[in-house]
């Protein structure tokens, strides 16, 4: 008995002595640094578990350098693989599949990203990489091609307007940030994707898709002198080119504070915001990040679940999520609620913005957001694809190598007094826009370009 409770007694400690130096210990695999042509970042994690290869080249060429023309830098993206050198888009797809690789390529509010999957295998890699080569320094911009992603992208704003959530959404950015370059959609207007061509997209990609202007992120079966090689070929295929101006930082208050518009549904979309955060602001970030989980993004743990949903029946959707940008990105609220009950709806979210803006967090809230938090975080670099898009923000926002190691040991120094500081300089309902969309709702009369 004594030599069992000895066992037990030491197996404890042992567990003791593993978590106290899990803890101490940075998380996450190794991160290696370095610049590349014209001072390009580039990020590169060894990962031999697997034979591919994951690259993503980030492009600060998102919708908010439309300047004028809302929709050109997501028709930018949309076209790059739709034909290149002297192949066209059903070549280019051919010889992709050719070599068992993966191309695709987006372009949100902030950044354009192009990515590859490829095998490992040299053949094949090198095959892949001159694709990927041609596909970022000479696309061909056809007119056909151009024409018909543009109808697209007409297609799915007409869509959009049958959604009141989309409708609600784009009224939040442009109440929130007015003038500011994040208030253009990335999906683009009516009269912004009426004015594009082949021309303004094949301009739009000489100016942004330069060397001076990218990073890149590459995970896979490589070392890092194949690393180096396969970014200075990427980086090489393009123009040296300027890097894109910092952006201005977002208004202090917003264009509107309410923004009501009628829409025929059987239920409103409700949202609220306000510019929080920006990227690099860690002392505020990891604190509003563990208010965030608590107020609305734990799902069925969350305050905005248990008040909106299980006490009222008022909603089976409701969350909250901290959107971090290169400027202050928003703190977005979002609910879709019966149509009649929209009123009593806005009530109890203001009431519980009110009251996390009055109370904050306690203790126990605290501990049980950062161990979720904290336990989830391994997910996010579970794998390559997931470790490559990990990869792919510290590159876009040019991020310090260690930044994955120290994500656990910052969110478990969060305490009271660290989300007190942040909710005291970043959360002022006074500031927060509302919009809501749906029948019944009053409509401002506010000015918008159709959704």
């Amino acid at each position: 008995m004594r030599l069992l409770c000895r066992l037990r007694a030491a197996a404890a400690a042992a567990t003791t002595l593993l978590a106290v130096t899990a803890q101490a210990e940075p998380f996450g695999p190794e991160v290696q640094r370095w610049d590349g042509r014209e001072g390009a970042a580039v990020y590169f994690i060894e990962a031999r578990e697997l034979p591919m290869v994951d690259v993503r080249v980030i492009l600060d060429a998102g919708s908010a350098r439309d300047r004028g023309t809302p929709g050109l830098a997501g028709l930018t993206a949309r076209t790059l693989n739709q034909g290149a050198g002297d192949m066209d888009a059903g070549e280019l797809a051919r010889r992709l599949e050719d070599v068992g690789a993966r191309l695709n390529t987006s372009a949100g509010r902030h950044q354009a990203e192009v990515h590859l999957r490829s095998l490992s295998e040299s053949a094949a890699l090198d095959a892949s990489t001159e694709l990927l080569e041609q596909v970022l320094g000479a696309p061909s911009f056809d007119d056909a091609a151009v024409e018909r992603e543009r109808r697209r992208m007409q297609q799915a704003l007409r869509a959009e307007r049958q959604s009141a959530s989309r409708i609600a959404l784009r009224s939040l950015y442009a109440a929130m940030y007015g003038d500011h370059p994040y208030a253009t959609p990335a999906s683009g207007t009516e009269a912004g994707l009426d004015s594009l061509d082949a021309a303004r997209v094949a301009a739009f990609h000489a100016e942004h898709y330069v060397a001076a202007n990218a990073s890149v992120a590459i995970v896979g079966d490589l070392d890092r002198e194949e690393a180096e090689a396969l970014a200075a070929r990427l980086l090489g295929a393009m123009e040296a080119g300027e890097p894109a101006p910092s952006l201005p930082a977002p208004p202090s208050e917003p264009k509107e504070t309410e923004v009501r518009i009628d829409f025929p549904a059987s239920q409103t979309a409700l949202m609220m915001g306000l510019p929080a955060i920006a990227r690099g602001e860690e002392e505020l970030e990891y604190p509003l990040r563990v208010a965030n989980h608590v107020l609305g993004g734990g799902g069925l743990v969350s305050r905005l679940y248990q008040s909106m949903r299980e006490e009222r029946g008022l909603s089976y959707a409701s969350s909250s999520s901290l959107n971090i940008m290169p400027q202050r990105g928003p703190w977005l609220i979002r609910s879709t609620v019966e149509a009649g009950r929209s009123e009593e709806a806005l009530e109890v979210l203001r009431g519980e913005i009110e009251r996390l803006a009055r109370d904050g967090l306690d203790s126990e809230e605290i501990d049980a957001a950062v161990r979720h938090l904290t336990g989830a975080f391994p997910l996010s670099v579970a794998n390559n694809s997931a470790l490559a898009g990990q990869l792919s923000v510290l590159a876009a926002n040019r991020l310090p190598a260690d930044h994955l190691a120290r994500y656990i040991p910052r969110m478990e120094a969060v305490d009271e007094q660290a989300i007190r500081r942040a909710l005291d300089e970043r959360l002022d309902l006074a500031r927060m826009v509302t919009v809501l969309v749906g029948p019944g709702v009053e409509d401002a009369d506010v000015e918008m370009d159709p959704p």
